[in-house]
């Protein structure tokens, strides 16, 4: 097992573009540790996904995963286990009613952004094989967060409201702040 550190906000390399993988980086030594390191360090972290730029890798890698009722997530569905190369994102519809989400770069914070709830998506998986599918739900919404990190955005970029974000002792996740 490597666990990798995971950057935080305010690391430069978390606000920059990644570049694509390419087709020739597919199968290496190399990529498949990238690989397994990802997924490592984000089952260590009790993550729902990671992006490759939160450890410092800039191409555009996505590993998630999460099997039902997440510890960090309360009563939220399960999500399969995938990798996600070079993603494209079509939203579907506008953005939603919104969800409270939270980061391994930003630990200890929630925060409520509104997403679209259904998207397409494309994207290659580890064997460079591509896939299309139309998301809906929780699992679009990780797809989103997750893939933001590929463009240097982060969720706090997308708050709905300053006054929706906010430590996790001192936020309720079901809709409002605590006294």
């Amino acid at each position: 097992m490597a666990v990798r550190k995971i950057l935080r906000i305010g690391n430069p390399l978390l606000r920059r573009t990644s570049d694509d993988v390419l087709e020739s980086e597919i199968g290496t030594k190399d990529f498949k540790k990238l690989i397994r390191d990802m997924f490592d360090t984000m089952r260590f972290a009790e993550g729902v996904g990671l992006a490759a730029p939160q450890i410092g890798i800039l191409k555009k890698i996505v590993v998630v995963g999460q099997e039902d009722d997440n510890d960090r997530y309360k009563g939220t569905p399960a999500v399969p286990e995938q990798v996600i190369i070079n993603p494209i994102i079509t939203p579907l519809l506008p953005p939603g009613d919104g969800f409270w989400e939270g980061c391994l770069s930003v630990p200890g914070m929630r925060g409520f952004v509104e997403r679209p709830s259904k998207i397409n998506m494309k994207w290659f998986d580890e064997n460079f094989q591509p896939h299309e599918e139309i998301i809906e739900g929780y699992r679009a919404i990780v797809m989103q967060h997750e893939c933001d990190h590929l463009f240097g955005v982060l969720y706090v970029d997308r708050l709905k409201s300053t006054k929706l974000f906010g430590f996790n002792e001192d936020v309720e996740t079901e809709g409002k702040l605590l006294d």
